[in-house]
């Protein structure tokens, strides 16, 4: 009896085992509608060399496996890159954005100006951020989605619908896998045209692309890094790991990690990376809950660097925007959601809310000194209240 008993919990324990693994798996990959659409746009539309692109994101991925044990994101930088492919810039643009921007991030860590920062920031401020830029998520995922809303509604509501049943982790790689199985096999034209990257090549950028990358792209990006990939990141991996030490996700440690991996691997042709909020949420939404998942995102960038031209290229350029745009709008979604819009006080709704309608209307740097600014007052207030007793 007490031999059946034991091989029942071996039994047990490696179901759960594999189970965790595969919830990894699914939530590795889960923040690709962020992911594919920038990173592809930039090899498609500027030709840039799709090798040193998917190396940096690997190594990246990989040493943030290493460095924080849990699943924080790895996500190209929204605002350049999005410019970069609009503008029709050059790779060594890009490259002079990433080496500024993961400067400044280290000045900014080891002077300890992010980290006041980060003390300034109440629940209530970052929820605010996060629900503006989960909102954005939605927005650009429903813009893609309605390049063919048949397909884009059916991959949301399969995915969505999921997370009711037991095996949810599992809807998101289903998805995805046979939407581009669907794409290929019906002969339908592929969604991007990846075919024409440049080779990978070492390049230095000039002066005169420095100053350029600084004004027409640093300073956009900087206020999104700080509050989304940093203080925002910062304050939903201390939630959603409550049992882990906060120190390993402090805000400092978020800016220095993304720093040096700009300043490593953007003379490599890397473009410029960060960590993310709606990457975490949406990852931890499908299952991801350890190392193994950037660990997994990470192998697999590198996997595609090494066989682009013999085949990855083709896959991925079959992959429905559609598809890609439903992945995109869920993880906006679970961003955007709190549950302090239920329980908080009327005050704490109050800067919710005013700080999301500033980062939507203005962008998220000015949502966040609206919303220190109000919680300061209210500080004040209670101060003056207090002596007047």
């Amino acid at each position: 009896m007490q031999c059946n008993l034991k091989q029942h919990q071996n039994d047990s324990s490696s179901t759960d085992a594999r189970g965790a693994l595969y919830k990894d798996a699914s939530g590795a990959f889960a923040d690709l509608g962020t992911f594919l659409p920038l990173v592809l746009g930039l090899i498609a539309l500027n030709h840039f060399s799709a090798v040193g692109i998917f190396v940096g994101f690997g190594l990246f991925a990989l040493a943030s496996a290493l460095l924080y044990r849990r699943p924080i994101p790895v996500q190209p930088m929204k605002v350049i890159a999005a410019l970069v492919i609009v503008q029709q810039l050059s790779p060594a643009m890009l490259q002079a954005s990433g080496l500024l921007m993961g400067a400044t991030l280290l000045i900014l860590a080891y002077s300890g100006a992010i980290d006041w920062l980060s003390k300034q920031l109440s629940p209530a401020i970052s929820i605010g951020i996060q629900l503006a830029i989960g909102l954005q998520l939605v927005g650009i995922g429903g813009q893609m989605m309605s390049e063919q809303w048949l397909l884009g509604v059916l991959a949301f509501s399969a995915i969505f619908v999921a997370r009711f049943f037991q095996f949810n982790y599992l809807a998101m790689p289903v998805v995805l896998i046979g939407a581009t199985i669907w794409h290929y096999w019906g002969g339908y034209p592929i969604s991007i045209e990846l075919q024409q990257s440049q080779p990978w090549s070492w390049q230095w950028p000039s002066m005169q692309e420095f100053s350029s990358a600084a004004v027409l792209l640093v300073v956009p990006q900087l206020a999104l890094t700080l509050t989304n990939a940093v203080i925002a990141t910062s304050a939903l991996a201390k939630d959603k790991f409550a049992d882990d030490d906060p120190k390993l996700f402090a805000a400092p440690k978020l800016a220095k990690s993304s720093g040096f991996a700009n300043l490593l691997l953007a003379p490599l042709g890397a473009a410029p990376m960060c960590h993310g909020a709606g990457g975490l949420a949406v990852q931890h939404h499908f299952g991801a809950r350890s190392w193994r998942a950037p660990a997994l995102f990470g192998l697999a960038c590198l996997l595609v660097a090494l066989t682009w031209d013999f085949g990855a290229a083709t896959v991925l350029s079959h992959i429905p925007l559609p598809v890609l745009g439903a992945l995109l709008a869920i993880g906006g979604l679970q961003l955007a959601w709190s549950q302090r819009y239920l329980d908080g006080k009327p005050y704490c709704k109050m800067v919710i809310v005013v700080t999301a309608g500033a980062s939507l209307l203005i962008n998220a740097f000015a949502g966040l000194l609206i919303g220190v600014m109000l919680e300061f007052g209210r500080k004040q207030w209670r101060l003056h209240q207090h002596l007047q007793q």
